[in-house]
């Protein structure tokens, strides 16, 4: 039960304020008689719990202790809990959503020892049972009535508002539109158009979504880079630039080590590199916050940021979504029931599937459904949380990553059904984040977008038998080992859950952070793109010295059946694509030898994105990309993955972008191509948010009509000589 106290001043004065502290009242009362009744019903149902002497009471002593014991257990949540949840901000969330349970427990222990008649009593376990039920029903309660009460929720919300921005100085809550940008991590746009057209004969597997569709958005593709993963789109979106960012991993020659993009230590290096490349902190520089990212966007607000998460100090703010949150008793013990019912649901359907045989198929056991339970439970509901605060409180703009169907359908498949229940879960958190900007204390514009999409496959070892380090190591001459390694997935989720955990750098994979230049080729895996580098040979080997060095190798990478093209560097010809059967394509000229196009699978977009990524200063030695299938757009993945997605093939490159209508169009026409590219638009609509339309120059000289220039929404500088 939670318990609000008003000031004085609210107390008196104008009609209004006299009928809201009534209603205010007489909700905190309704939850009182709530509570009491519920705990009067787990008296009589429990056999370990009682509300009277063992000699027995009468019914109205019974009713007085119940009210007085669940008051103060109201009382004791309002207070107590707050502060025990910012101690144990100390201790990994996760821990923290398991103590949960034992923390209500002891609260309501304390509170039937503090009723005055002193009949109350529990067994321990009967307590945290007890604790969870009340907290449930009050919860309830509360929200039930504040829902139906929405002058109230209102001002509510506008005095959230206004203490914030008197806080800091900011005046009363702009009537200029704010906006929050929602990332759905990996749902591409053929899957959101059947999410939200749904069957013939149904309703659509996303009706919020589907209802902006028709009523209020419209909806775009937009084409990935390569690589198509989250470090490498979100880092273009948010800072406008990932230039030099090769796939989601990759050995750097300069340090001898290799940088991991959803690691703490690899996120805040390359948006370090970003910042300085164009002089802009990003995207959400002025009064913005970012929640559930890998990279801050230059807010001041952040919560659950992998690139602050390492670090020390009062400036690291990315934990205090966790106390925000868990600092509501209600909201602490429904999270963790679903945390505990998501991990059983994991396994029964990784049960399930096991029994029936599903192929494609990847092991689901381990850490991965306490993985998944995080990203697809905790994670959700903070983040979700933070962006309900952010517009309350009337930020100018937010983005928020929301991972869950991502991390699902890597193991699962982009269209399992395990996966379809995660978009349904995701609608819903849409929905109420709509229905708060409804209410908020001014206009929002709501902009969903996707970083990318995933391409199903067998992997790459189901399908052949042997991994690609294998394969590179054979084609070298060099000894192959028996044992089978396991390539570290590349799922956001698992660096969000290590940073909840208190360990944002895995100890155990410093030998995978920086191997050793003498033990052959370092070969690593995103999604289906492969790179290959030897970290014994100073600067990028050109594909002479590779043929020298290893004569067989890339003829025998390229000939494979599961893969479906090369990049290399040649002294000759500059970047080259090397395909099946000795065919070519000559990057810099366009000219095609030996065979058919290897590229030509690939869309007509490939050549543009492979000669972009060829000119980046880290690209490894040998860069590899899978087969696509041209019928289903399958792949093969390198990792343990049957939805993936890092390279081209299939539905990986093609991401989505659904915004208001009463924004500009993206583009005149044309494909947008490129995460820097829709980083350009976000600013754009952030402009034109801002004031009347005025006159500015595109990146390539032509005017455009956009809003006011912020000082947060200037074009990326360029980088001084």
């Amino acid at each position: 039960m939670r318990v609000r106290i008003f000031p004085p001043a609210l107390l008196g004065g104008t009609p209004w304020r006299w009928r809201s502290s009534g209603a205010a009242v007489l909700r905190v009362l309704a939850v009182w008689l709530v509570s009491t009744l519920t705990l009067l019903a787990l008296a009589g149902i429990l056999p370990d719990f009682r509300l009277q002497s063992p000699g027995g009471d009468s019914a109205t002593f019974i009713a007085t202790t119940a009210a007085i014991g669940a008051g103060v257990f109201g009382l004791l949540s309002v207070l107590v809990w707050p502060v025990l949840v910012r101690a144990l901000l100390l201790v990994p969330a996760l821990v923290l959503g398991t103590l949960v349970f034992f923390l209500n427990g002891s609260l309501l222990w304390l509170a039937l020892s503090l009723v005055p008649y002193g009949r109350g009593s529990a067994e321990p376990g009967t307590a945290v049972v007890v604790a969870a039920v009340m907290s449930a029903a009050s919860s309830a309660t509360g929200t039930a009535l504040a829902v139906r009460d929405d002058g109230a929720y209102r001002r509510r919300l506008a005095r959230l508002a206004g203490r914030r921005r008197r806080r800091e100085g900011l005046g009363p809550a702009p009537r200029t539109p704010g906006t929050v940008f929602l990332q759905l991590d990996g749902v591409g746009h053929d899957l959101l158009r059947e999410a939200v057209s749904g069957p013939p004969s149904g309703p659509p597997l996303m009706p919020a979504v589907a209802e902006m569709y028709a009523c209020t958005h419209r909806l775009t593709r937009w084409r990935t880079d390569w690589p198509s993963q989250t470090g490498a789109s979100q880092l273009g979106i948010l800072h406008g630039t990932n230039k030099d960012v090769p796939a989601f991993r990759w050995y750097e020659k300069d340090s001898g080590e290799v940088l991991v993009s959803n690691r703490p230590s690899g996120a805040a290096e390359l948006q370090r590199r970003a910042v300085e490349e164009t002089g802009d902190r990003g995207l959400l520089a002025l009064d913005g916050a970012s929640r559930g990212n890998l990279f801050s966007g230059g807010a001041g607000q952040v919560a659950l940021v992998v690139s602050v998460a390492a670090r020390r100090g009062r400036e690291n703010r990315s934990r205090a979504g966790y106390f925000a949150y868990f600092s509501d008793p209600a909201n602490a013990t429904r999270t963790a029931v679903s945390f505990v019912a998501e991990v059983v649901r994991e396994l029964v359907q990784a049960t399930r599937s096991r029994l029936r045989g599903d192929r494609p198929r990847v092991p689901r056991g381990g850490l991965y459904p306490l993985i998944r339970a995080f990203a697809t439970v905790v994670q959700r509901d903070v983040v979700v949380a933070a962006v309900l605060g952010d517009v309350f409180s009337g930020r100018t703009a937010v983005f928020a990553d929301l991972v869950g169907y991502d991390e699902v359908a890597h193991h699962s498949g982009p269209r399992g059904g395990d996966a379809r229940q995660v978009l349904r879960r995701l609608d819903r958190s849409v929905a109420l984040i709509a229905k708060a900007a409804r209410r908020a204390p001014r206009p929002y514009r709501i902009v969903l977008l996707s970083d990318h999409g995933q391409s199903a496959g067998e992997t790459f070892r189901a399908t052949y038998g042997l991994t690609l380090e294998d394969l590179v190591r054979a084609g070298c001459g060099l000894p192959v080992s028996r044992r089978v390694g396991r390539t570290p997935s590349g799922a956001e989720a698992r660096a969000a859950a290590r940073a909840a955990l208190h360990r944002p750098e895995d100890g155990a994979q410093d030998e995978e952070r920086k191997p050793s230049r003498n033990e052959g080729p370092v070969v690593l895996a995103s999604g289906n793109l492969g790179l290959v580098s030897f970290p014994d040979v100073p600067g990028r080997m050109s594909r002479e010295q590779v043929d020298k060095r290893h004569p067989a190798l890339l003829r025998t990478l390229a000939d494979h059946p599961g893969i479906g093209f090369l990049l290399v560097h040649s002294d000759r010809h500059g970047p080259v694509v090397l395909g099946g059967g000795g065919a070519e394509h000559r990057l810099e000229t366009g000219e095609i030898t030996g065979g058919a196009d290897p590229l030509a699978p690939f869309g007509p977009g490939a050549a543009e994105a492979v000669r972009r990524s060829a000119g980046f200063r880290n690209v490894p030695d040998i860069v590899i990309n899978s087969v696509v299938d041209p019928g289903t757009g399958a792949v093969h993945a390198f990792e343990q993955q049957i939805g993936s997605h890092g390279g081209l093939g299939g539905e990986q490159n093609e991401a989505f972008l659904l915004w208001p209508r009463e924004l500009s169009a993206p583009t005149d026409g044309e494909e947008l191509a490129g995460a820097e590219r829709v980083h350009l638009v976000l600013r754009r609509w952030l402009n034109e948010a801002a004031g009347p339309p005025v006159p500015a120059t595109r990146p390539g000289g032509a005017i455009e009509e956009t809003g006011r220039e912020l000082p947060h929404s200037r074009p990326p500088a360029a980088r001084p000589a």
